[in-house]
């Protein structure tokens, strides 16, 4: 019987510290609130499990929302961070509570130009709470699509504690008079329209003097259209001018007399913009200087070659989790060398895109991959590579590295990344699998 009894006690007590222990650390430090994010206060509901037999819990909540970009555009994905900065109840019991025995998750509500929740949670990660002491504070994450364009708020929603100290237990509070405050609001703008205006040529080459055909596609209607010479990335004085019709395309003649001409673009506007021009084409100037007398002219040609990748291996085996705690599953991408040997003018991007991540029964999203990409140029190249951001890889692909177009491109580099999955805590075990596809344009 006394063990029995006893059996029944830590049961009991089980159950009391899971619907007391509302808000102990789950997140470690506050999340660093962006500028217009501000601390709000709510009434809140908690009702404890029914196996504690204490009644509803009712106080006041302090949180703040904080997001990773105020000014996003539609399309892009934004994190957001749910801090409870003060819960509403402490702990009412002279029994301290352990360490890493709660896993808090919740809702941001949406309003404005975009409705709906995002869906946060924190990791199993709590200090110990000494009895009778205040809880301290917890952070929940998580993220969502702009959709819309305008001002996007942010409000605290519900929130639920579950705890794992000798029985599996959840206490979900609700905000008693939704929605609450607005703590964040964003201005989200829509995605410019890209630049699909091009051009080509009716050769590739001629002597000082000759007319060059151009022709484009994708401009304003009715736009007057410059084309011009270019000399690696500054403009030469051959010049003239043509009219988009109501279709957007352009057909023109441009007289070439500059020899040192390396390319031909055609823009809108006073002068050359990346938004509105189009080139540059590829277009040399033959040098018909005569030979002098008792004279040789030597000629020799550099062949352009390909823009092509290698990788190190097609194998990624990232780090293993704990059922029940999750977290960042990491490792390294395997080294990606890319070779441009092309010559000319061009740029090139490496990008990625990963599928969901499938195991026993379940699915880790692809949003769920994030990577730090790094890039690294040989020496002696022309061009010199930039690493893409770091952030989620997701099935909509993000870039690892690039080259922008320039007056000389080409060269060696190689991309590496170092990659982290999320991993749900309590994912079934197994091994599950993703195919992370490199596209090299």
């Amino acid at each position: 019987m006394r063990s029995t009894g006893t059996g029944s006690r830590r049961r009991r007590l089980a159950a009391l510290l899971g619907a007391t222990a509302l808000a102990v650390t789950a997140g470690g430090a506050l999340a660093a609130p962006a500028q217009a994010a501000a601390n709000v206060d709510f009434a809140t509901r908690c009702i404890p499990p029914a196996i504690s037999g204490l009644p509803p819990i009712e106080g006041t909540t302090t949180a703040i929302i904080t997001v990773d970009d105020t000014t996003p555009q539609v399309g892009d994905t934004v994190n957001v961070t749910y801090t409870v900065v003060k819960p509403a109840a402490s702990n009412p019991t002279a029994i301290d509570l352990p360490a890493d025995i709660m896993t808090p998750s919740g809702k941001v509500v949406l309003g404005g130009a975009q409705s709906g929740t995002v869906t946060v949670a924190g990791p199993k990660k709590n200090a110990p709470v000494p009895g009778n002491a205040a809880f301290p504070s917890f952070s929940m994450t998580g993220s969502f699509t702009v959709t819309t364009a305008g001002a996007i708020t942010f409000s605290p929603g519900d929130y639920n504690i579950h705890t794992s100290y000798l029985l599996e237990l959840d206490t979900p509070c609700t905000v008693m008079t939704p929605p609450a405050p607005v703590s964040e609001t964003v201005t989200a703008t829509d995605a410019p329209a890209p630049n699909t205006r091009a051009i080509s040529l009716g050769s590739a080459s001629g002597n000082p003097g000759d007319s060059v055909t151009v022709t484009g596609s994708h401009f304003t209607p009715g736009a007057t259209v410059t084309l011009a010479g270019r000399s690696g990335s500054s403009q030469t004085g051959d010049t003239a001018t043509v009219t988009a019709d109501s279709a957007g395309a352009i057909s023109g003649s441009l007289v070439v007399n500059d020899k040192t001409t390396t390319g031909i673009v055609a823009y809108e506007g006073a002068s050359w913009t990346d938004d509105l021009g189009a080139g540059p084409a590829t277009y040399v100037v033959i040098d018909d200087t005569p030979i002098p007398d008792n004279a040789q002219k030597l000629t020799t040609t550099v062949r352009g070659g390909v823009l092509s990748m290698t990788q190190a291996g097609d194998t990624v085996s990232l780090s293993a989790v704990n059922y029940g705690e999750g977290g960042a599953s990491t490792g390294d991408l395997n080294t990606v060398t890319v070779k441009d040997f092309r010559g000319g003018t061009a740029g090139w991007s490496l990008t990625g895109k990963v599928t969901d991540f499938t195991g026993p029964g379940v699915t880790i999203g692809a949003d769920q991959l994030s990577w730090t990409p790094a890039c690294t140029t040989k020496a002696g190249s022309p061009s010199t590579c930039q690493a893409g951001s770091a952030g989620k890889v997701g099935s909509s692909g993000a870039t690892l590295a690039s080259a922008p177009a320039d007056t000389v491109t080409g060269g060696e580099f190689t991309a590496d990344a170092e990659l982290s999955l999320n991993v749900p805590a309590f994912t079934p075990p197994g091994t599950y699998s993703g195919v992370l596809t490199l596209t090299l344009s």
